[in-house]
């Protein structure tokens, strides 16, 4: 299955334009629009009556298809308008729905409310008075509707530009958007469902990451053909114990920890003293430094080890404050900073986390999986990923040193770092949702087993 794209407003706009050039007409992607809302709403309506609010573009023309929909069924629905239509297609929309349309200033409120003022392409924030309108509305509904996205929500960047309420449900139109799926954002858009208008998508840039297929050993495979990993211990030795263990629970046939001492830990994890040659077996599919390797010289000459391994890396925490500033990295490398650590690999750079994302693999040279509740991935070739929310309970002391030794296990099994780093974030949160409340570090290597296994 083709990964699902998720489309800046200018790209999707493009989609739209190449469809129209291809014999479809705004009307017609209106009309799907519309109808797919109206099944959204029906689905949960429950006989309640239904508000739907219509701005004055496209977005609002596809309030009026879905309330024609919705009368169609007689599920009692009433229009409030905030302005005049402003295209053909949503006057035609608004000619076609036959019931009455009311100021959206003098409106009553209703059980269910869809919100269809402003989609795709909102740029700067509503007027007061209706980010008021909006606020009370939806106070006094039960379910909250919005039509593509939010009105007040950015498109591109998941900044908010007006208070915007919790919607409960948000219906997609085509393709997903930034907004979507990165913060604050995220937050205020509730259960997502992506309308299919029939578009298609090409060149796409962005994607969402999906549960990853994975497949079990055959007869044929053996520990190292499953996966040989390497993890340098410092001085803080639990951060690389768990992600030695998580490279051991993810798949890796075998994995060495290398500098960590002879405590705790499972029978089956390999431990190594450091030396200067021991990253030199060729069986070592991926070598993951920096969680727990502290700041010394010590630490200094491993992370340079690393780097003239020729090895496939992870590079994590501590790595990062070691890490020249001039360092040329490729693609056999992932780097996997926090929003702290990124600016200060980085610095300040503008635009949305895709945006400083594609950025910083395109100035590093290596993949770039910017951490976060909405994580995002991005390759130095301009491709990029985006998961949706993770448990929160991952905010937690060590969830990141799994995060790199699932990461490594995955890229020593054959995975391209780009791949590995989006199926390590869905085992990662998936792990983190069968742990439950209160989880630390340590529940996500255990429950990784049973994440895979619905990956199967």
């Amino acid at each position: 299955m083709a990964a699902r794209p998720v489309l800046t407003a200018a790209e999707m706009r493009a989609a739209e334009d190449a469809a129209i050039a291809r014999g479809e007409t705004v009307e017609s992607l209106m009309e799907r629009a519309g109808r797919a809302v109206a099944d959204a709403v029906a689905g949960r309506a429950n006989g309640r009556a239904v508000l739907i609010l219509c701005g004055p573009g496209n977005n609002g023309g596809d309030g009026y298809v879905a309330a024609r929909y919705l009368a169609q069924r007689r599920i009692p629905v009433r229009v409030a308008s905030l302005a005049e239509p402003s295209s053909d297609a949503a006057r035609a929309a608004r000619r076609a729905w036959i019931g009455p349309v009311e100021q959206l200033e003098d409106v009553a409120p209703a059980p269910i409310l869809v919100d269809a003022l402003f989609g795709t392409g909102l740029r700067r924030p509503l007027e007061p008075s209706t980010s008021e309108q909006i606020e009370r509305l939806s106070t006094a509904a039960d379910l909250r509707l919005a039509v593509d996205l939010p009105s007040g929500v950015a498109t591109d960047h998941g900044t908010i530009l007006s208070d915007v309420p919790p919607f409960d449900v948000t219906v997609a139109l085509g393709a997903l958007k930034p907004a979507h799926l990165l913060l604050p954002s995220a937050l205020l858009c509730g259960q997502i469902e992506t309308a299919d208008l029939g578009l298609t998508f090409e060149n796409v840039r962005t994607t969402l990451i999906e549960r990853p297929r994975l497949t079990a050993p055959s007869p044929l495979d053996h520990k190292y053909t499953r996966g040989k990993v390497a993890v340098i211990a410092g001085v803080m030795g639990g951060a690389a114990m768990l992600a030695a263990t998580a490279a051991q629970r993810a798949g890796a046939g075998y994995v060495e920890l290398i500098g960590g001492g002879e405590q705790g830990g499972p029978h089956a994890l390999v431990r190594r003293t450091w030396s200067a040659d021991v990253l030199d077996d060729g069986r070592t599919g991926c070598v993951v430094i920096g969680p727990g390797l502290g700041h010394d010289a010590s630490a200094r000459d491993k992370l340079t080890a690393a780097l003239a391994s020729g090895k496939a890396l992870v590079l994590d925490a501590d790595a990062f404050m070691l890490l020249p500033s001039d360092t040329r990295l490729t693609d056999k490398a992932i780097l996997t900073p926090h929003a702290g650590e990124f600016a200060r690999l980085f610095g300040d750079m503008p635009g949305s986390a895709i945006d400083q994302a594609r950025a910083a693999a395109a100035a590093s040279g290596a993949v770039v999986l910017l951490k976060g509740a909405a994580s995002v991935v991005a390759h130095p070739d301009g491709r990029a990923a985006v998961a949706p929310l993770a448990p929160s309970w991952l905010a937690s002391a060590g969830t990141g040193d799994v995060l790199a030794g699932i990461i490594g296990a995955l890229i020593a099994g054959g995975r391209d770092p780009f791949e590995a780093a989006q199926a390590a974030l869905w085992l990662h949160a998936e792990a983190a949702r069968r742990a439950g409340p209160f989880l630390i570090a340590d529940d996500l290597v255990i429950h990784l087993p049973a994440a895979a296994t619905a990956c199967l």
